[in-house]
């Protein structure tokens, strides 16, 4: 082979070394999983609209805007370095606790069906504890770089952290949000112990947050009243189990390939919140166990891809992205579980949306931008942008570990 063509071979080879495709698996599973949720924000919630404010399509071009702003923030985050994100976790935390304390300022905050947890912003309205629960996962994966040795090897390393996420959980049960502080508090645990905690500390946590949920569950009535509404939704189908009910009647309505698209007769004044927390519902009517299990394939996919990138991030000594990633990847199955568990009457009502998919802005901004973060530590992971002197070796390494992951 001629000079020529070996440096015209060893120059494609670094610019692709450079650059390297982006995860097309995670990224065309989330924008799938947004497209298919506008769909179903307009299929559920045109009636209401149409009632209420007298545009059918009010909500769904105001989620289409959303999707919008959530994909330009998400190309502008992707910009950003892993290591910017890291040396900005004390800010991102005072920042987080701000939100949090600021929602609870009378004056401020709004309420929403006895709920204070969005602040107004001119036409929109933002839901703290959305942001809040990126900035404190960003926090929290530079603390376990910073404080690596401590957190393995004393108890002191492991209760610093949950005191602040301690604090955070008290402010988002003042609003109150019981289904953001078991996110935020399971997401933490699962961080924590990929950093290497020791088996008996992880479990007292475990256990002391399990003991302190359930004391909050039975000590409020309104929540006590939603775990028997969830125990037996049938004994009161008119009162505290209506929604559950009238979810699962659209879930039974929908068999094998659902009613057809727009076909939902539940979500016709039936079923409440069908555009936001029970959007599920309305596509188990209209779409049936087999747009169920597109659903569940694609939130799947995204998980499995936020792991596989955590695995070769921590593989590649990048332990700021590979525990974040380990985070995000939790927080959107975890959540995502718990929506469907609602829907399909397995978890008591939690309030909380389905990723990427239900109707709000505040949560589908912040789920592209977590998409966006996974996507630059996959990048930067396989691009060795921190490694640029030893992109002739590691590089390739990288890139065979994340096709094996």
């Amino acid at each position: 082979m001629t000079a020529a063509a070996l440096n015209a071979a060893s120059g494609q080879r670094l610019r692709n070394l450079r650059c390297p495709r982006l995860d097309l698996a995670l990224l065309g599973a989330g924008l799938a999983l947004a497209l298919l949720g506008l769909v179903m924000v307009a299929s559920a919630s045109m009636p209401m609209a149409d009632r209420e404010l007298g545009n059918p399509f009010h909500y769904v071009l105001r989620q289409g805007g959303f999707l919008l702003v959530g994909l330009l923030l998400g190309v502008a985050a992707f910009q950003v370095r892993m290591a910017h994100w890291q040396r900005a976790g004390m800010v991102l935390l005072f920042l987080a606790l701000g939100l949090l304390v600021v929602v609870l300022v009378p004056g401020v905050g709004r309420t929403i069906n006895g709920a204070t947890r969005w602040i107004s912003l001119g036409p929109v309205n933002l839901q703290v504890s959305e942001p809040a629960k990126l900035l404190l996962l960003i926090y929290l994966a530079g603390y376990l770089v910073r404080r690596s040795e401590e957190v393995r090897e004393q108890l002191s390393g492991f209760i610093k952290p949950m005191v602040v996420f301690a604090a955070a959980c008290v402010l988002l049960l003042a609003e109150p949000d019981f289904g953001a502080t078991v996110v935020l508090l399971a997401t933490a645990l699962v961080m924590m112990f990929m950093a290497g905690v020791r088996w008996w500390q992880f479990l007292a946590l475990l256990a002391l947050a399990g003991g302190a949920m359930a004391l909050l569950a039975i000590s409020s009535p309104y929540r006590m009243a939603r775990l028997t509404a969830f125990l037996n939704p049938w004994a009161d189908p008119f009162d505290s189990g209506f929604q559950l009910t009238q979810s699962l009647i659209a879930i039974g309505r929908g068999e094998w390939f659902g009613v057809g698209l727009g076909g939902s007769v539940q979500k016709l004044f039936y079923l409440p919140e069908a555009h936001t927390d029970f959007v599920f519902a309305v596509l188990a009517e209209e779409l049936g166990l087999a747009g169920v299990l597109v659903l569940v394939a694609l939130y799947g996919l995204v998980v499995w891809r936020a792991f596989a990138i955590a695995r070769v991030a921590l593989a590649a000594n990048e332990a700021f992205s590979g525990y974040l990633a380990y985070g995000l990847g939790t927080w959107l199955g975890l959540q995502s579980f718990i929506n469907i568990g609602v829907n399909m009457g397995l978890l008591p009502t939690k309030g909380l949306t389905l990723p990427l998919f239900s109707y709000g802005g505040s949560s589908l901004v912040v789920m592209c931008l977590v998409l966006a973060l996974l996507a630059r530590i996959d990048y930067e992971t396989r691009c060795t942008v921190h490694n640029v002197g030893q992109r002739e070796r590691r590089p390739a390494v990288r890139r065979r570990a994340g096709r094996r992951a």
